[in-house]
């Protein structure tokens, strides 16, 4: 697996390292060790799997608070994502800045997303499908959302959505009491 960090501290892009013949090829997907190498947590405890019949769909930006924050390591099997991540970090110089990739099924490629981010993404193709890990299991009661276009944050999509969520259009805007609680014990 090749990591190579972005602009924001802690984000990672995962490159697979193929060992290739005339079969094919094989890499590693996920290896514990590896992450741990490249100073990552490497716990999960959920693998998620969607697929999204429409192109511009949009999904996301979602993350849940402590205890329950988590990290995703995220990934696009069939089609085509624009995958995005938002810095939310208490403290992070990089609070509130957001950076974005294509995550296609050709490319292979993977998003490290650590605690403290929202995710999202919006799918460039019809019939995409997109699969993350996840180191903490689902709870409601932790699960925030910012909404797509918030203007406390410059998101940038390649698109307007065409489809989104009830659940993710209706999000208030952006208020650090809610959205933060409890955010400062994610460490950076």
């Amino acid at each position: 697996m090749i990591f190579t960090e972005t602009p924001i501290p802690g984000l990672f892009i995962i490159d697979l390292e193929k060992r290739e013949d005339e079969r094919g090829f094989f890499a590693r997907f996920y290896c514990e060790n590896q992450f741990k190498n490249h100073g990552l947590e490497g716990k999960i405890v959920q693998i998620n799997n969607s697929l999204t019949k429409e192109r511009h769909t949009l999904r996301g930006m979602h993350y849940q608070l402590p205890p329950a924050a988590e990290i995703r390591v995220a990934r696009c099997l069939k089609g085509a994502t624009y995958d995005m991540s938002l810095d939310l970090r208490s403290g992070s110089l990089t609070f509130g800045k957001s950076f974005g990739i294509e995550l296609t099924a050709e490319n292979r490629r993977m998003m490290y997303i650590p605690k403290g981010f929202a995710h999202g993404f919006m799918t460039m193709e019809k019939d995409t499908e997109f699969l993350y890990l996840v180191s903490e299991f689902y709870t409601l009661d932790k699960e925030r959302i910012i909404r797509w276009n918030d203007p406390k944050f410059d998101l940038k999509w390649p698109y307007e959505p065409k489809h989104i969520s009830e659940k993710d259009s209706k999000q208030t805007d952006f208020d650090p009491a809610w959205h933060l609680q409890g955010m400062d014990t994610v460490s950076l």
